[in-house]
């Protein structure tokens, strides 16, 4: 069913208030609730991270906008918050890694599928089979520090299975940006994909560079610089696919349609009710926000908002993409990038080979952490017993046999 964002207005933005109790709301179950409400929490957190990120930078640039987006981006805050605390303390950080690169991959492939531009598309599907490796190098490195099969998380929705090999991911800046959209030409959904998955994106990134120095063995401080390195090139990546010609009160407008569009896709979908409760909240806030957006774009550009944001024809569907992704593994794992193009990997520029090199120099770490990992079911331990654990440790670098599970 389509759904607008001019059929309602939603809550008035004085009266978006909250307590520190509402802040916190009851957080979701690791083994209970289903893997997909946990992908729809962390997608949220990280979109409603990009609209403050966003706030501020358009702030800085205007001094018009500084006090509207100022009072809409306490609500984001708060709203950050409350969504961000439905995940539940049970998670390790590595699980909640896992969980991370299970929603990058899901939604990326059903973004992918969606996606009307077939460049654009293709710039999904490369990087989804990046994300596709990194959650088999930590599914590796659960397995082996925590004894845990990464199943547990996955509830095997998604495949664990080496994807293109996080060592060959690393680039030369100039071979990860991509070709903008047209902001005149293209549709909208276009635009709201590219934001959606720049959000994603950034908050992994940043939970990485995070999370990766609390741990204590050094290949597992090692695979989250790694990978968040290569992070950090998606978010390159993505980011660049945006118009750079869009104004400023333009690109407010579509973070908040966005947003919009997000919270109606996980009403849509929600099996939690509690969880459900908060979309629908939020979802009403949001509108609001668009509303005020909408207003400044008549303002200050002249312009009707339905010039540029017109009706969701369907939700965003987060579900099980495996064939899919299985289909994009079979025909591109080997595509490289060539500037903004995709190539054979005998093709690929010569400056990212060079970038490889430096970086691989004293080996890989998502190498390190998979040597001899083949994923079963269960775990490391239960398969081989503990003569096939310390056969493992043989398989790593010296000094490196801290990634071993206790």
């Amino acid at each position: 069913m389509a759904f607008s964002v001019f059929d309602s207005k939603g809550t008035p933005l004085d009266r978006q208030h909250t307590t520190w109790r509402g802040m916190v709301r009851k957080p979701i179950s690791k083994l209970d609730d289903d893997a997909f409400t946990r992908m729809r929490v962390i997608l949220m957190t990280g979109i409603e991270r990009e609209a403050v990120r966003f706030s501020h930078m358009a702030a800085r640039c205007n001094m018009a906008l500084r006090q509207p987006l100022a009072e809409v981006r306490r609500v984001e805050q708060h709203q950050a918050t409350l969504v961000g605390g439905l995940r539940s303390p049970d998670h390790s950080p590595l699980e909640t890694t896992i969980a991370h690169e299970q929603l990058a991959i899901e939604l990326t492939a059903c973004v992918a599928k969606a996606e009307p531009d077939s460049y654009l598309c293709q710039v999904y599907r490369f990087g989804l089979l990046e994300d596709f490796d990194h959650l088999y190098r930590y599914a590796a490195l659960l397995d082996r520090m925590e004894g845990k099969d990464a199943n547990n998380i996955l509830q095997s929705y998604t495949d664990i299975l080496p994807g293109r090999p996080t060592s060959e991911h690393h680039r030369a800046p100039r071979d990860d940006l991509r070709i903008p959209y047209d902001r005149s030409m293209a549709a909208m959904l276009s635009k709201l994909h590219a934001l959606t998955i720049t959000a994603a994106e950034a908050q992994t990134h940043d939970y990485y560079m995070t999370v990766g120095p609390t741990f204590a063995d050094p290949v597992a401080r090692q695979l989250y610089a790694e990978i968040a390195a290569v992070e950090e090139q998606h978010v390159t990546q993505y980011e660049s696919l945006l118009d750079p010609t869009e104004t400023w009160v333009e690109q407010w407008m579509l973070h908040e349609a966005n947003e919009c569009y997000a919270y109606y896709s996980c009403v849509e979908t929600e099996t939690n009710h509690h969880v459900k409760a908060v979309w629908e909240r939020c979802l009403d806030h949001e509108l609001g926000h668009f509303h005020l957006a909408a207003e400044a774009f008549r303002r200050y550009e002249r312009r009707d908002p339905a010039e540029i944001i017109g009706d969701f024809a369907r939700p965003i569907e987060l579900r099980s993409q495996r064939d899919y992704v299985r289909s994009v593994l079979a025909s591109e794992v080997d595509l490289r990038a060539l500037g903004t193009q995709f190539v054979p990997r005998e093709h690929e520029d010569q400056a990212s080979i060079d970038v490889r090199r430096q970086l691989n120099h004293d080996g890989s770490p998502s190498e390190a952490v998979a040597a001899g990992y083949v994923w079963t079911p269960g775990t490391e331990l239960v398969s081989h017993g503990a003569a096939g654990t310390t056969a493992l440790v043989a398989t790593l670098p010296a000094n490196r046999g801290g990634v071993v599970m206790p």
